[in-house]
Order: C-alpha cells, then structure tokens, then sequence
C-alpha cells in the first residue's frame, strides 16, 4: 500500500514540478528567439480540455451504468 501511495504522492508531486517550470516560461504565443528556447513542456490547454473530455466520459459512463 505503500508502495501506490508513493506512486500516486511522486505522479503528483511530477505534475506540480512541471506545472511551476511551464508558468515561468515564455509563452509559446511569443515569436522570436527567445519564444524557441523557453518553449513550455506542456501544453496545459490542450490537457484540461483531455481532463474534461475524460471526466465527462466517465461521469455519463457512470449514469449509464447506475442506471442498470
């Protein structure tokens, strides 16, 4: 049990790292030199809207399967 709790702990702790490195840096809407060098990692915006199409998913999925 542990062992998925450190799992889950160092997944989120992984997140939060790259989330705080992505908000220091140039956005990607910038051009130039400097836009290139301090590209972000991720793309938060494309993530939040997989996050939702996720949760939405599984939220109907669940309706879906209580309604049984």
């Amino acid at each position: 049990m542990q062992v998925f709790l450190g799992m889950i702990l160092g997944a989120l702790l992984l997140v939060a790292g790259v989330y705080m490195y992505d908000s220091m840096q140039t956005s990607t809407v910038a051009t130039g030199q400097v836009a290139q060098a301090n590209r972000t990692i991720v793309n938060w915006d494309v993530a939040a809207s997989d996050w939702n199409a996720l949760k939405r998913r599984a939220h109907d999925d669940w309706i879906k399967l209580s309604s049984k």
